[in-house]
Formats: C-alpha cells, sequence, structure tokens
C-alpha cells in the first residue's frame, strides 16, 4: 500500500530534489541504455544517503512524488528497497554480493505465538536446511539468532541498510551475530507472522540461490518443499500450540509483502476459531459487518478492510480483524462494487472463469462463508480510517455504521485481543 502524502511546505534539500528529478528521469527514459544510466545514478545518490543514515532525505523525495508523479514515486521506492538489502562488499581483496534474505513464519493459535532469541543448536539446523535446499553451494550466509515479530523489523530503509551492512560482515568473517538489546515489545495477534532473518554473501556476479546456480525454475518450488518439511520440525519447537506455514526465504521486502498478504486468510480462520471457542457458539451463531477504510483523500480509495465480528442476534461489534490492502489492489477496489445490506460472496472459480482473479473482498467472503459465517453485512460508504484515542486499536462499523470499539463481555476469559 502506498504511503500517504504528508506535510509539503517544508523546502526541499539539494539532495531530496536530486532524488527527484533522478526518479522521473528513470520513468522518462526512452531506451534501456538510457534507463540503465539514470538507474545506476539513482542507485548511487540513495546509496549515499542510506549509508549516512539521511532517512528524511529519502521520505521527502518519497513524499513529493506520491502527489506528482506515482512512477516516480514507484522507481524511488525500489531504488531505496533495493538499496537498503543489497550490498557490495569487500573482503579480503575480493568483492562479495550480499542480500538480505527473510524465511516468514505464519502462525495462528489461540493462545500466544513465541518470538525472541533462538537457541544455537536450532539455529545452526536452520542455517543447515537453507544452505541444503535453497542456496547456491558458494553462498556464506549469517543468520541471526532470533525470531522477529513486525514489530522488531528495521523500521526505514536506514535502518535495514545498517542491519544488512552488519550481518554482510558476519557472513564473510563467519563471525556470531549478537542478539539486539531492548527489541520492541512484540503486540498480541491470534494470527501473525514470524521472521528469520540472514543475510546471504557470493562472489559478486554469482548465483545466491540454488535455483539460479542450475538455472532450472522448477528448483524454486522443490526448494520450498524441502525447506518446509524439513525445517518445520525446528520450527515447531520454536513456535509450540500454534498452527504454522513457512513461506519461500527470499529478499527481504518481497518476502516481507508476500507475508502480509498471505497472514490475511489465516486472520479470519484465527478469529473464528477462537471466538466459537471463547464465546461456546458455532459459526453460524456469528455475524460479520464488513467496512472499506481510507485515508481522508478525494480519490475515494480504499486502504483496508475491516471485519467486525457479532453475535447473530446481538448489535455489539465483540472482535475485529483488519484486511490491509497492498499495490495495486487498493486502486483496483471500488465502492460502486459495494451495497448496504446482507450479501454473499462470488465464488472464486466463477472469477477465474472470467478472466479475473478473485478480488480482496471476494476472497474475505469466500473465506467467512468457508468458516461456517452465513450473515455478513456489507456498508456501501467508505470510512474514515480512524482509531481509539486511548488505546490506538482501529475502530470498525457497527450494524448501523457507526465506528465503535470491538469489545468482548466482560466475564470472556482473559486471552489476546488484537487481530490482524
Amino acid at each position: 500500500m502506498r504511503r500517504s502524502a504528508k506535510n509539503l511546505s517544508q523546502k526541499l534539500s539539494a539532495e531530496t530534489q536530486r532524488l527527484i528529478m533522478l526518479a522521473q528521469a528513470v520513468v522518462l527514459s526512452g531506451s534501456r541504455v538510457e534507463s540503465r544510466y539514470w538507474e545506476s545514478a539513482l542507485d548511487a545518490q540513495t546509496h549515499k544517503l542510506l549509508k549516512s543514515h539521511h532517512q528524511a532525505n529519502l521520505d521527502h523525495a518519497l513524499d513529493q512524488l506520491f502527489t506528482t508523479e506515482p512512477d516516480g514515486y514507484d522507481a524511488l521506492m525500489e531504488a531505496i528497497e533495493a538499496g537498503s538489502e543489497a550490498l557490495i562488499v569487500e573482503h579480503d581483496g575480493q568483492r562479495f554480493d550480499a542480500l538480505l534474505i527473510a524465511a516468514p513464519i505464519l502462525a495462528w493459535t489461540r493462545f500466544s505465538i513465541a518470538s525472541g532469541q533462538i537457541a544455537a543448536e536450532a539455529l545452526s539446523t536452520l542455517s543447515a536446511h537453507l544452505h541444503a535446499h535453497v542456496l547456491a553451494g558458494d553462498a556464506r550466509l549469517a543468520l541471526a539468532p532470533m525470531l522477529y515479530s513486525i514489530d522488531q523489523l528495521p523500521r526505514t530503509p536506514a535502518d535495514t541498510y545498517a542491519l544488512t551492512q552488519r550481518m554482510a560482515q558476519a557472513a564473510l568473517k563467519n563471525d556470531p551475530i549478537k542478539v539486539v538489546a531492548n527489541v520492541p515489545e512484540t503486540a498480541p495477534f491470534l494470527a501473525d507472522t514470524r521472521y528469520l532473518l540472514g543475510v546471504v554473501a557470493v562472489p559478486a556476479g554469482t548465483p545466491l540461490f540454488r535455483w539460479q546456480a542450475t538455472m532450472d525454475l522448477r528448483d524454486r518450488s522443490q526448494a520450498l518443499e524441502q525447506w518446509q518439511a524439513q525445517a518445520m520440525p525446528t520450527i515447531v519447537r520454536l513456535l509450540p500450540g500454534c498452527g504454522l506455514d513457512l513461506l519461500m526465504p527470499q529478499a527481504y521486502y518481497m518476502a516481507c509483502r508476500d507475508a502480509d498478504r498471505s497472514i490475511r486468510p489465516a486472520s479470519i480462520r484465527a478469529a473464528v476459531h477462537y471466538l466459537t471457542h471463547t464465546l461456546n457458539v458455532q459459526p453460524d451463531d456469528l455475524q460479520v459487518v464488513v467496512g472499506a477504510f481510507g485515508e481522508d483523500s478525494g480519490d475515494q480509495r480504499i486502504d483496508e478492510y475491516r471485519i467486525g465480528f457479532l453475535l447473530a442476534q446481538d448489535t455489539e461489534v465483540l472482535y475485529g480483524i483488519v484486511w490491509p490492502l497492498y499495490g495495486a489492489e487498493d486502486a483496483e477496489q471500488a465502492l460502486q462494487d459495494s451495497v448496504d445490506g446482507i450479501v454473499e460472496a462470488v465464488p472464486a472459480a466463477a472469477s477465474l472463469a472470467a478472466g479475473q482473479p478473485p478480488s480482496p473482498l471476494d476472497e474475505i467472503l469466500s473465506l467467512l462463508k468457508e468458516s461456517g459465517i452465513a450473515k455478513v453485512h456489507q456498508h456501501a460508504e467508505r470510512f474514515p480510517m480512524e482509531f481509539c484515542d486511548d488505546c490506538g486499536a482501529p475502530l470498525y462499523a457497527d450494524l448501523d455504521a457507526d465506528l465503535v470499539h470491538a469489545e468482548m463481555p466482560d466475564d470472556t476469559p482473559q486471552a489476546s485481543t488484537h487481530f490482524h
């Protein structure tokens, strides 16, 4: 999902103006040769600011391009992400390509999802499986001894660059990585993602991954299958009491985006499972209100859906989950497809038969139906993205289209109170 435009009244620095110009030049390029020239210049400028931790210059350029040049925004964001997750490092007189990778773990439970330090034996086992099934033969790997929650990941591209640089040195020198002290606490969710982070280093210009080395893309799917099969026993011990799914270990930002999308269906299933067990009801004893939410802007773009759960014969929102939209999803979702009242899912097969993948809303409705919830109310209006002033929790639309706090009955057993 694209970032929101911010106050652009401040005067842009020369560094920021150069970033904007280079991003626009990449978009306006008329040939591959010219594109490479501008991309190289943009990469160099981005690297300079990342290395010096001048995140504000990057943010100001993104904010400006967001409102004036969407394609330039995308070009700059791509350069920033690539520059913070991938480096060229000198070691013993040789140049190495270093890439920050993430191996996402989807987890869901009625209890709590662990995070934090990984024991040396488990870390060694996971590292061995990555070498055996995912990485190219000459790859060096430094794996962080920690299961990260989203709250504990680097907050800015400059932070990501610093982490990549530090771990790249560890990979090349075969040094252990120290656990970071005073990491942020992990917010409790019933369905959430944990991340293994590592840096892979190879001689410059040589393959990073096994399927690159074999020049056979079938090895990519086989690598995922082997990673899931071989790493799962260790992951189960790290995350007891959870349902689990392991996603493809790959470049950091792509892995995070895949995880953000993939956790959304699990969040609905986890919510229904938790509510039915906690309230001692059946799925058809629940009803759902779906509302479209977006930033206060004139384009009516939908940034996320908020899904409120109620008892079928009640009007109070008990729990809610947020289904954020990413990439083209926010631009493609239109309010004309929404109608007030009770709605039914469009079967995914029908959408696919028409040549279109199911929309996010179709997917939400289908998942609710699969989970046994038959009564779903959808509001046609687009709501502002409001949050509770006291606790910061998102507010959900009730049956009357009022925005309310999701609250369980007072006598409900204590448990995790957050959902994705």
